[in-house]
């Protein structure tokens, strides 16, 4: 194939499965990816309860399940879960992760846009840090609709990571002083410079390009179809948790980020 012909068929979708591709060696080291005490996970069992309640071996759609963080929550909880994924050396840790902790989660490669799964299969479908990526959401909540059974649910968490509020500014300033000056507790890595140069290109060019705003996805949602959309914006629980993991000007920073939770149902027949 020609080298022309390779960069017709090289696209943004193609882009986005090499960097989560790459990131997969160094996920689960970062607060907010991966959990990092138990105090944390009661927290995410609270939310997914309120939105999903117990799992009582109903099925569960994981979608861009990465290194199987939010599978096991559910799994926690009674979900039947599987878990998609379409970037291989994230589903490998998830297996092994599964392996490991002795539980029944199935892991496989998938697009969540396209997921091939059959029609109303699921009692819920859930997602994190998902919908930002996203090249076409009408196309992906129209496919996750499909996919749910009627009465099911669609759990999406998520944020706006495009627009900075003053007080967002102003802490990552302090914090970034802070850690050069030796005062404060440093990040974890995120990646060599250039993949976050990778990760900002890829931003500037999804659809959510200027932000993934709650009220914007939920409205997105409803014209696809889904009803009793509700969002919920009190992570602070959540936020609490993870916290104790970052220096004080890196947690307000990330408080003062737009983050949430959109609940959504299929109509029931």
């Amino acid at each position: 194939m020609s080298d022309v012909a390779e960069q017709r068929n090289y696209n943004l979708r193609d882009e986005i499965k090499i960097y989560w591709s790459e990131r997969a060696a160094t996920f689960d080291l970062s607060p907010g990816h991966e959990i990092f005490s138990e105090e944390e996970r009661a927290a995410w069992h609270r939310l997914i309860r309120r939105h999903l309640g117990e799992g009582e071996g109903r099925a569960a759609l994981d979608l861009a399940s990465g290194t199987g963080v939010v599978s096991h929550l559910l799994d926690d909880l009674g979900f039947r879960v599987t878990g998609l994924d379409w970037a291989e050396p994230m589903l490998e840790r998830a297996r092994n992760k599964a392996r490991e902790r002795r539980r029944k989660i199935s892991f496989r490669m998938g697009d969540a846009e396209n997921t091939m799964e059959p029609d109303d299969h699921y009692d819920a479908v859930v997602n994190r840090h998902l919908v930002w990526t996203l090249v076409d959401p009408a196309t992906a909540f129209a496919e996750w609709l499909r996919v749910l059974k009627p009465g099911g649910r669609l759990l999406i968490v998520d944020g706006d990571f495009v627009n900075t509020s003053a007080l967002e500014w102003l802490f990552s300033k302090l914090s970034g002083w802070g850690q050069r000056a030796g005062l404060l507790k440093a990040d974890t890595p995120s990646g060599s410079r250039e993949m976050m140069e990778t990760h900002r290109s890829i931003l500037s060019r999804v659809h959510f390009s200027r932000g993934a705003r709650a009220e914007d996805v939920a409205e997105l949602l409803r014209m696809t179809g889904f009803v009793d959309v509700e969002i919920n914006t009190d992570l602070g629980e959540i936020h609490r948790t993870q916290a104790k993991n970052w220096n004080v000007f890196k947690a307000l920073a990330r408080k003062s980020q737009h983050r949430y939770a959109i609940r959504a149902r299929k109509p029931s027949n």
